[in-house]
């Protein structure tokens, strides 16, 4: 999810660099069951699972199932919050998943198309993309979108001033972007952006969205060609049909054991667990967040299945800081030290090396170190015998 805004952009081919659940489950000897949880039986310690239809000719594919377990995890991530903005929903565009990203891309794709030949015939046009919300997506969505806008204009885009026709737009309702990190951090990103002719307002609160154009609060009118949704996430609905304990958001309500409160033998992490830990802090909706759950409940299994006592130190977490990346040759964040409270700014090709890093990190999680390498490896070739950016 963290690359999705690389794959809206079209300088990531999902088809490329998409796992496979069923090889990560041959691989790493679990089992792998396709179709949607639809219901859960908690006295009887059992799952329902949906049919699940072929997405051409819609003809069932699996039939509706049942799975018994003995112990539950449920981590469905989140959704976008529209937060009841009329029109939001209807006309706007959410990268919660690669076919939001890749549905993005494309009409990004035929619009550009548009204006270059809008351009051609003398006409005088160009592209409004309006990105509302000015968190960690909505600042790397605008300039990955800028520096691949220039990138097509290397492909047949001859007559698009990249700067002139495609203008960018961040709408953020907090004073400043990327609120929850620090000030220092903010500033640079914005730096950045301002030099890439990005723009971005601040304290703007969107009252409704229409099909070319959104609206804030004070009567300003912004044209939107293309909007895109990223101001908040929450727990997909269907957890509120479980029958568990859920809190406000919408999220599974769970202890500092990743417990859910009330529930027998059932866990949740990540973005759809709404957690205090063992701190007293609620728990931010973060990748490290959920890598960290996950190593604590790994923990919790294993002693399980040893017939160990239960883990008697609650799950708390560890922030090791944030990275922004603002396009492909630099990075802006902070890094926490060791000493509680202290953080370190980093900028430039350092960062962008650390943000690589880190995602190859999480890659090296769930492939290993070997295939890991392979994918950097396969990764740097590609990207030297392919367009810069997804044609087509």
């Amino acid at each position: 999810k963290p690359s999705l805004h690389e794959v809206a952009a079209g300088t990531l081919d999902i088809h490329q660099e998409g796992l496979s659940y069923a090889m990560l489950a041959h691989d790493n000897g679990f089992n792998f069951v396709l179709g949607p949880m639809t219901g859960l039986d908690e006295a009887g310690q059992a799952i329902e699972i949906g049919a699940v239809y072929s997405a051409t000719e819609h003809d069932e594919v699996l039939p509706v199932r049942r799975l018994a377990y003995t112990s539950l995890v449920i981590a469905v991530g989140s959704t976008s919050n529209y937060f009841g903005v009329p029109g939001a929903q209807e006309h706007s565009i959410s990268l919660n998943a690669t076919e939001d990203a890749e549905r993005f891309r494309l009409r990004m794709l035929r619009l550009m198309l548009a204006v270059e030949q809008q351009r051609e015939e003398g006409r005088e046009t160009g592209l409004d993309v309006v990105i509302i919300g000015g968190g960690a997506t909505g600042v790397e969505l605008a300039a990955e979108l800028r520096e691949a806008s220039g990138a097509y204009a290397r492909y047949g885009f001859a007559r698009m001033d990249v700067k002139r026709d495609v203008r960018i737009t961040i709408l953020e309702g907090a004073p400043r972007i990327l609120a929850p990190l620090p000030e220092r951090v903010s500033n640079a990103a914005l730096g950045l952006l301002n030099k890439r002719g990005i723009r971005v307002v601040s304290d703007c609160r969107v009252t409704g969205i229409e099909n070319d154009k959104v609206l804030d609060a004070n009567g300003n009118v912004y044209p939107a060609d293309l909007c895109v949704w990223a101001a908040g996430i929450r727990a997909p609905e269907m957890l509120g049909k479980l029958g568990l304990q859920t809190a406000r958001g919408g999220g599974l309500d769970v202890d500092s054991h990743l417990r859910v409160k009330g529930a027998k033998a059932i866990w949740s992490l990540g973005d759809c667990a709404v957690c205090i830990d063992g701190n007293g802090l609620p728990v931010p909706p973060r990748a490290q967040a959920a890598h960290q759950q996950a190593d604590y409940l790994v923990t919790t299994f294993l002693r399980m299945d040893k017939g160990q006592p239960a883990l008697t130190a609650p799950y708390e977490y560890r922030d090791y800081g944030s990275l922004v990346s603002v396009g492909q040759n630099t990075s802006v964040g902070s890094l926490m030290g060791s000493l509680r409270g202290a953080s370190w700014f980093v900028q430039g090709g350092i960062a962008r090396l650390m943000y690589a890093s880190l995602h190859l990190m999480h890659h090296r999680a769930v492939m290993g170190i070997t295939r890991t390498g392979l994918l950097a490896v396969a990764r740097f070739l590609i990207r030297r015998s392919t367009p810069l950016v997804k044609l087509h």
